[in-house]
């Protein structure tokens, strides 16, 4: 709930179009008072401050997930200007809601996710975030608060340092300092929320998606905050729904082709993974028991897939490689999946889903599963028969090495990691990993140069900074790394004296 609030706080801090009576008309003349770039680092720093918190999901195959809807969106959207960048990601919160923050960051609480009864639906409310950005809501805004905002977002950062070590205090004072914003500033919200509306369903239906979708997720939203008022759905306080706003989008759809999309199987395993992270372990394993007892699911492969992984948070490993057994055998007599090899696991086979995203998620389960059996021969044969299929799935290549590195495998953890980054540059767990092989082997520079690396992606200039200064100071006297340590500190440090003076 600490992060709860600091999104909450955020999204009152910016009531798209807070100030929109007193900035021209939307487009792009909101850059004449601020760049696209000065709005990406004020993002940044507000996503140093979500990716600190445990309620971030730092999880790569829900992280891709979304990423991919969000650019297949993306690329059907006319709105969209080539030169922004999006990032997608999800919170572990059960509460229903999704934000827009400044330069294209969109985060979505994992209780929306779950709430979505359809993959349209979940587009819908991702397309309506999308417009707000590509509408130059958030730039228009921060325009009007005259870059006041780095000042509230330090403010902001006191009251989670104030949550962590007092929750009831910091929610005080992030609520207190904010509260009065609210209602001055509905009449705005609402106006911005129906374009963002408009907008949004026209990106929904150029993607191909049931624009059906938008209206029956807010009329099931707006059921439920009449109906339970004390605990309506955080999406209604941030993100009002009228019936005004309702009846216009299904005037909008009423005359729209009927038309039927199928929810793709990454969809619906997405959704039964959050399902099993949460709650208590166990709660989550009997809640998926009982819904596969009774036959109360729509795909019995996806509520297998989910319960398997509840087993495993609940530390049941020799239950969930029965059930993986079973979840191959199902899977075998899915039209949607073909088999290429004997699977490790004994008389099942493996299997190919012709979706990526589906057969890499499945298949890096089958090696966690493995992994907490003891079978590490079969995971690591597991893994390298996935990657040959799965090249670019984060899930495998994480596991894979961290599998490498608690088993002691330390210099083949090295190579493949090292191998990966000349693919893959920008993902700051991979370097992690590194730090992790050459802390082990006793490198101390290296392994401090790869962790401001991994600072460096996470938009931590100050922490990179530090790691590179300890790693000049662990020199091991090789000319060639000390020099690219150099040269690195003063690219960042060049970076950090700019955020600076943009600040001032």
């Amino acid at each position: 709930m600490k992060l709860t609030c600091f999104i909450i706080a955020l999204l009152i801090l910016f009531p798209l179009s807070l100030y929109a009576h007193e900035l021209p008309d939307l487009g792009d003349i909101s850059q004449a008072t601020i760049t696209p770039h000065q709005e990406r680092q004020i993002g940044l720093q507000i996503m140093r401050q979500i990716r600190a918190d445990p309620s971030y999901l730092d999880d790569p195959e829900i992280a891709s997930y979304l990423s991919n809807l969000g650019h297949k969106l993306i690329a059907n959207s006319d709105e969209a200007s080539a030169g922004q960048s999006f990032e997608f990601f999800a919170v572990q919160d059960p509460t229903i809601n999704a934000f827009a923050l400044p330069g294209g960051f969109m985060g979505f609480n994992s209780g929306l996710i779950i709430a979505a009864q359809s993959e349209s639906e979940l587009a819908a409310v991702m397309s309506h975030e999308i417009a707000h950005v590509t509408q130059k809501h958030l730039a228009r805004m921060i325009a009007g608060q005259k870059f006041d905002l780095v000042k509230s977002v330090a403010a902001l950062a006191m009251a989670i340092i104030a949550a962590r070590a007092n929750p009831q205090a910091g929610q005080a004072v992030l609520v207190a300092s904010q509260a009065s914003l609210i209602q001055s500033k509905l009449d705005f919200t609402r106006k911005h929320e129906k374009e963002a509306d408009r907008i949004g369903l026209s990106i929904l239906l150029d993607a191909g998606f049931d624009p059906q979708g938008m209206p029956a997720f807010f009329e099931r939203l707006q059921r439920a905050g009449r109906f339970h008022e004390n605990g309506a759905p955080s999406y209604l306080r941030t993100h009002p729904i009228t019936f005004e706003r309702i009846a216009d989008i299904q005037n909008r759809t009423r005359e729209m082709p009927y038309r039927q999309v199928p929810d793709s199987i990454d969809f619906l395993l997405v959704r039964a993974k959050l399902r099993a992270m949460q709650g208590k372990p166990h709660d989550a394993v009997v809640q998926f028991k009982s819904r596969l007892d009774e036959k109360r699911y729509v795909n019995e492969v996806v509520e297998r897939y989910g319960y398997i992984h509840a087993l495993l948070r609940d530390k049941k490993a020799k239950q969930a490689s029965s059930e993986l057994a079973h979840l191959y055998q199902l899977l075998q007599a899915d039209p949607s999946t073909s088999v290429l090899t004997n699977h490790p696991l004994g008389k099942t086979v493996r299997v190919e889903y012709k979706n990526i995203i589906a057969g890499a998620m499945i298949e890096t389960l089958a090696a966690s599963v493995q992994l907490a059996n003891g079978k590490i021969t079969e995971a690591f044969n597991t893994f390298k028969t996935a990657l040959k299929i799965y090249p670019q799935h984060r899930a495998l290549i994480h596991g894979y090495a961290h599998a490498l590195i608690q088993n002691r495998q330390i210099e083949t953890a090295l190579e493949f990691i090292n191998k990966q980054l000349h693919f893959i540059q920008n993902d700051p767990q991979l370097y992690s990993l590194q730090a992790q092989c050459y802390a082990l082997l006793g490198d101390k520079m290296l392994e401090h140069r790869a962790l401001a690396e991994s600072y460096m992606l996470k938009g931590h200039y100050a922490g990179a900074i530090d790691q590179l200064q300890t790693a000049l100071q662990n020199s091991n006297g090789n000319f060639y790394q000390l020099s690219s340590v150099e040269a690195r500190l003063k690219q960042i440090q060049a970076l950090k004296a700019e955020e600076e003076k943009e600040e001032k």
